[in-house]
């Protein structure tokens, strides 16, 4: 572990799987173009018309390059193809290799066969290109297949972090412990209370004695307040808030939870669209 946040992880990662793409179809670019001139001259050697002789390499080499660029493409969706690709792979591969080493393993004039007269430089001089691209493209899907293994990890991770927030209830405020009755001591006698009359002063020092008791017009604060939601409940919601860009104070009086709580889970949710994001951008 480098210590880097997920999210990090995962823009890095996906970065380094677009550069072995770049550095694949860079290498097969300049391989092929090296082996043009070689398949060509091995053409017309062997009878084949100037006009068409050139026709030999492209036409491997888009083959050979086809599949090496759609197996790395598709194996970022965590797509791999069947055995016929590898076998195309190969196939245009060592075409390739055959066809520039041919002269350096049965020169004019010698039988074909186990080869007796091989020009060593030349062996290797024409077999670098080819099998440098094959080896590369296997060592490259290896890399994919690790790098995508290590991803879905990642990815895991953060969407699991963005559960356990929406699902962890806000903090409640706890209420002190009651304290014990007091014991009741014996009643004593008292005198009977003294029933008080308000009194409404209307000005110029003139009271008068209401007939009727004064309502009180004040609310209990507690008749105000919404009932609070469950932990399930203000999840949805505040996720339905954060789709639709609602604020946070306006969240929160919605889902019944803090707004330091409703900002957590916010930067988690766009911390979990980013990556997604992310991931998309590089695909395509």
């Amino acid at each position: 572990m480098n210590g880097r946040p997920p999210l990090e992880q995962i823009a890095a990662l996906s970065g380094l799987l677009s550069r072995l793409t770049r550095v694949l179809v860079a290498v097969a670019s300049v391989a092929l173009v090296f082996t043009a001139s070689n398949v060509t001259m091995f053409a017309i050697d062997h009878h084949v018309s100037v006009w068409i002789a050139w026709l030999l390499d492209p036409m491997v080499a888009v083959a050979l390059g086809t599949v090496l660029i759609f197996d790395g493409r598709l194996s970022e969706y965590g797509l791999y193809p069947s055995g016929w690709a590898t076998v195309l792979r190969w196939f245009a591969g060592l075409g390739t290799w055959v066809m520039n080493c041919w002269t350096s393993l049965w020169p004019a004039g010698s039988d074909f066969g186990i080869p007796r007269q091989v020009d060593p430089a030349g062996l290797v001089l024409h077999s670098v290109p080819p099998v440098l691209l094959i080896v590369l493209a296997e060592a490259i899907s290896h890399y994919r297949h690790q790098i995508l293994t290590k991803i879905t990890e990642l990815q895991a991770q953060v969407d699991a972090g963005v559960d356990e927030v929406e699902a962890t209830p806000a903090p409640t405020a706890s209420t002190p412990p009651a304290d014990p009755a007091p014991v009741a001591a014996p009643p004593e006698p008292v005198a009977a209370p003294v029933r008080a009359i308000p009194l409404v002063i209307c000005g110029d020092r003139q009271v008068f004695n209401p007939l009727l008791p004064l309502a009180s017009t004040s609310v209990h604060r507690k008749e105000l307040e919404p009932s609070r939601l469950s932990a399930e409940e203000a999840a949805n919601v505040i996720r339905a808030c954060w789709v639709q860009g609602t604020s946070l104070p306006e969240a929160a009086r919605l889902s019944t939870r803090s707004t330091s709580y409703v900002h957590k889970i916010y930067q988690r949710l766009n911390e979990s669209r980013q990556a997604r994001d992310v991931l998309t951008v590089t695909v395509f």
